[in-house]
């Protein structure tokens, strides 16, 4: 009986070493995902350890939801712009115009004389025509997102100044304040919208072909045209998305707030963009985490929770974000570089 061995050649390299399945799930989104529980944990510790029972109260985790629900909303949307190859630095502005459009005297009296789901469409309606505009002149007028959507900043947000003349406008349809800001078995409405919000995402970016395609458009654009994807059309569909996802968030801050104003959403474009990046999903496109994106909302809303608590100043907190970024891209990179080879 003859027997085969299978030996290397003299002076061949010697083979590679095949990765462990536990190297290999931890390389994967899985354990991107892990390292953001462990990172979320940390902060709770650090929290519980620094401010005690102010931080592990019932009330306490209800308002960290409650803030992270808004800017989840928006964050969700910033995904798949981002996971499209695209940006937005439009999205506080248009927060903040749906808001102001939404609350007129004018659209008010019309809630007042149907229902105030008028107020919750206008607000959606608002938030879809601007993302559209933008996704025309980023698609169609090949503008760069960067440049259209920074001009959209200053447009919508000039415009909401205009609208409610710089003046704090107040939601006096009580219906929409005790609907939005109601709970469902002790959850907060605002909550149940956001996690409504992040399901739906996630179904259409895994389950879905505009899911495919919008990775697809976002890891090589020219290579989706070439296999029949009409990349412009989806491109502008992604700014739409993103808008009636500001929207959305206009509606819940309104009822948070109670008010519509020309100075909601500021800075939302930054803290969008970070939870985003923070998630796992590349600046460059072509793959991302809806997942990923909710624990980095939450990693940023706790850590600012656990800042306040604790007495210290913004400049504080924007320097940690800033830090916290930071390594998020290093990360990033360390990753896209382990993924090619």
């Amino acid at each position: 009986m003859t027997t085969h061995e299978t030996t290397a050649k003299p002076g061949s390299p010697p083979a590679p070493k095949p990765a462990s399945r536990v190297t290999t799930v931890l390389s994967g989104p899985i354990g991107r995902n892990l390292g953001l529980v462990v990172a979320l944990a940390l902060l709770c510790v650090i929290g519980i350890v620094t401010a005690g029972d102010r931080f592990g109260s019932i009330e306490n985790l209800t308002t960290i939801l409650r803030l992270a629900s808004v800017i989840g909303v928006v964050s969700v949307g910033m995904t798949f712009v981002i996971i499209g190859g695209g940006i937005d630095l439009s999205v506080g502005a248009i927060v903040a115009l749906s808001s102001v459009w939404a609350t007129t005297l004018a659209t008010q009296k019309l809630a007042t004389d149907f229902h105030w789901i008028v107020m919750v469409f206008t607000a959606i309606l608002v938030g879809a025509g601007c993302g559209l505009v933008n996704g025309i002149l980023i698609a169609y007028g090949r503008i760069t997102a960067f440049i259209a959507t920074l001009a959209m900043l200053a447009a919508a947000r000039g415009l909401a100044e205009i609208i409610s003349q710089k003046k704090t406008q107040i939601v006096r349809e009580r219906g929409f304040v005790d609907f939005f800001g109601g709970d469902v078995a002790g959850i907060p409405v605002l909550v149940i919208i956001f996690a409504l919000v992040a399901v739906t995402g996630w179904i259409v970016l895994n389950r879905t072909t505009f899911g495919r395609r919008t990775i697809a458009v976002g890891g090589n654009a020219e290579a989706a045209r070439l296999a029949g994807m009409k990349v412009k059309r989806h491109t502008a569909l992604l700014y739409v998305l993103l808008g009636v996802a500001c929207g959305i968030a206009a509606v819940m801050l309104m009822a948070r707030t109670t008010a519509g104003t020309s100075t909601h959403g500021s800075l939302y474009e930054l803290d969008a963009i970070a939870a985003v990046v923070i998630g796992g999903t590349l600046l460059s496109g072509g793959r991302g985490t809806i997942v990923g994106t909710v624990f980095g909302v939450l990693i940023f809303t706790t850590l600012t929770n656990v800042f306040t608590l604790n007495n210290l100043d913004t400049s504080t907190q924007a320097v940690a974000k800033g830090a916290i970024i930071v390594v998020a891209v290093l990360i990033q990179r360390r990753f896209a570089t382990r993924e090619r080879t």
